[in-house]
């Protein structure tokens, strides 16, 4: 019988975890382990002050490595890298997550969140004293005249407050326990606890930084935004010409414009109309908001002593559908454009030429935001291998849908986006060739109207940017619908399958072994509306019921978790036909993913539905990249007729290819 192991640490450091992560927390000659609260089989709690002199008892160590012993902990990624960073080894494998388990089941993250998402009760939930306790105990101090000028508090300059804080420390193993005997009753499966093992190695792993291009990067921004600032200065007399308020007076003053705000769009229009001294400074705002170095300078407060930053992906970060988040450089929002003659920009960076590299491209502020993906390296000995796989979105639709002629222009490597448009406007399209220019209204269409999106969904796709006008968004749609048909059957199918369950509560089941189900916890009262997916991980949607939108139709509604609040929100076919298809699609990259590990690659990280490898080149064959595109690109057991493509490219820094 296995056994089970509660925990939860207090530690210190000097690093602000919230800004530069776990990995660069821990890596630092002042991190500290302080207190060890632990609980065999979900029983009492003791806690151990290693600031006291008290040691982890030896059966606890012991049980630590013990891989007939599960470990548990809320966010057990902190327990496992902290413990072992402080000499208490313990593998990853052998932990459970309950913020995983509660992500899961579509709850909140954060441990009081869960806590009272779940309706803990009182003397079951998170203490509110804790962040307080945590900020004078875990962190450094300002040194004052009142505090003899330290720079840390020990136990010792508040005893009372540390006898509370160990109360703190015994109260967060109590509410992860609670929280884990009401969310057992459905337990993350097996594979996705194996993914998160994956993760957490792909997480401390970590990416190689090329340091001196983000020095570069922050050095040429500054200089040049103090260029910036001082052109202005010398135009409008201003004191501080990046003021909004001083200069929007500014323009009305001493210009034909008339203006009331300052945002992203009304500087693009007045640029228009503006010539002179107007356009000149409309410019210099437009380029000062540009923030093309806030990446380059979170990889600089992240990066570990080795070069390398961690922790880059939170892995069920979006709990709606699974799919991975990016944490300190946000990977997954990186720049799309890359600039000309790349490795020539790169050398402008490196060796702070802000002249040159102003002489050469113009735009200072764009090209650093360009280069943004190349500061990931492979080390000398190594390069990276990226693969892709193509349009898998809309590959995993066609799929579920049985939209025949869509999967026939995926099974003969065809161009969605052409042939969307050939089937909307019924005449050839090529790219580049016979009827190219309507390959365009082909592409926003496949972008925007999958989820059964209309002309607003064009809108915020950028149809509007791609010289679209409003008035032909309408016949978009309508074409595009008319030549997807099986594709709006499955949203209404969808749509009826689930308003059907949470009329009757008895189970329906769609094409491919998706299935709606009603579940419910009848001891704690909790109920959900589960989407069985053809992999067998499902979708939760906490507490639903059925109540009229804000269009007046009947709805199904769930809680979920918006911004710091616990709230109900509604959904709908095309809505649920979206998180379905996601889902997916991530269970293909998780399986990608896992499958490549297994082939004994080294994963640094992925973006949306592409993976970053780093292969040692003394490993590296001619034929490397086209193995991993096969290995990316294997049979899906749980997804016969899936059809899936992968492209990619060997190079010694990240790009977009």
């Amino acid at each position: 019988m296995m056994k089970h192991l509660s925990i939860d640490i207090e530690t210190f450091s000097d690093v602000d975890i919230g800004k530069c992560g776990l990995f660069k927390y821990c890596d630092t000659d002042a991190f500290e382990l302080l207190l060890f609260a632990y609980a065999y089989g979900f029983g009492s709690v003791r806690v151990i002050d290693l600031t006291a002199g008290q040691q982890i008892p030896a059966e606890v160590l012991a049980d630590l490595q013990d891989p007939d012993v599960i470990k548990h902990a809320y966010n057990a990624a902190f327990e496992i890298t902290c413990l072992n960073r402080a000499g208490y080894r313990t593998p990853p494998d052998q932990w459970r997550c309950t913020m995983l388990h509660g992500l899961y089941l579509g709850y909140p993250a954060g441990l009081a969140n869960l806590g009272s998402a779940l309706g803990l009760p009182e003397d079951k939930r998170k203490m509110s004293a804790g962040k307080a306790l945590i900020r004078y105990f875990c962190l450094p101090c300002k040194p004052t005249k009142r505090n003899g000028s330290r720079t840390r508090n020990l136990p010792k300059h508040d005893p009372e407050k540390w006898r509370t804080f160990k109360l703190y420390n015994a109260q967060d193993v109590v509410t992860e326990m609670a929280d884990y005997h009401r969310l057992m009753m459905y337990p993350v499966p097996d594979w996705v606890q194996e993914d998160w093992v994956i993760d957490y190695e792909l997480n401390h792993r970590g990416i190689q930084l090329d340091m001196e291009l983000v020095d570069g990067a922050i050095s040429i921004d500054s200089a040049h935004r103090n260029a910036l600032i001082e052109r202005a200065v010398q135009i409008t007399g201003l004191q501080n010409p990046n003021s909004r308020n001083q200069l929007i007076a500014w323009l009305n003053e001493n210009t034909d414009l008339e203006l009331e705000k300052l945002t992203k769009d009304t500087v693009a229009e007045s640029l228009k109309v503006a010539s002179g001294k107007a356009e000149e400074v409309l410019r210099i705002r437009k380029n000062l908001s540009k923030s093309s170095v806030s990446k380059y300078q979170a990889m600089d407060r992240a990066v570990c002593s080795d070069g390398r930053i961690r922790g880059v992906l939170q892995f069920y970060g979006a709990n709606r559908t699974g799919r991975w988040a990016g944490r300190l450089v946000q990977v997954q929002n990186l720049p799309h454009d890359v600039p000309t003659a790349i490795d020539t920009a790169r050398h402008l960076v490196k060796t702070k030429n802000r002249r040159g590299l102003a002489l050469l491209y113009g735009d200072v502020a764009s090209i650093l935001s360009q280069l943004i993906r190349t500061a990931f390296i492979a080390p000398d000995d190594a390069m990276l291998c990226v693969s892709d796989f193509s349009a898998i979105e809309a590959r995993v639709l066609s799929w579920l849908a049985g939209e025949k002629w869509r999967m026939d222009v995926f099974a003969n490597n065809g161009d969605i986006y052409c042939a969307s448009a050939s089937s909307m406007f019924g005449v050839p399209v090529v790219k580049h060739g016979v009827n190219g220019h309507l390959r365009q209204k082909g592409k926003v269409a496949e972008l925007a109207l999958g989820y059964q999106g209309g002309p607003n969904a064009l809108i915020s796709m950028g149809a509007l940017k791609m010289k679209l006008t409003e008035e032909e968004l309408p016949d978009i749609v309508q074409r595009w619908r008319a030549s997807n048909p099986r594709i709006q059957d499955f949203w209404y199918a969808v749509d009826t399958a689930a308003m059907s369950v949470m009329q009757d509560a008895q189970p329906v089941g769609l094409p491919h072994g998706i299935l709606f189900s009603r579940e419910c916890n009848l001891v704690y009262g909790y109920d959900y509306l589960a989407i069985i997916l053809p992999s067998g991980r499902r979708l939760f949607y906490p507490q639903p019921y059925i109540a009229d939108n804000q269009f007046g139709r009947p709805a199904i509604h769930y809680k979920t978790q918006i911004g710091a609040n616990w709230v109900n929100t509604s959904t709908y076919g095309g809505k649920l036909v979206e998180n379905i298809t996601q889902a997916i699609a991530r269970d293909c990259l998780a399986l990608a993913i896992k499958r490549l590990a297994q082939h004994g690659y080294k994963l640094l990280m992925h973006i949306h539905d592409e993976v970053v490898l780093e292969v040692p080149k003394a490993q590296l064959h001619d034929d490397e990249i086209d193995r991993i595109n096969a290995i990316m690109c294997e049979p899906i057991p749980w997804a016969t007729g899936l059809i899936l493509n992968a492209d990619g490219f060997i190079s010694p820094y990240y790009k977009k290819d």
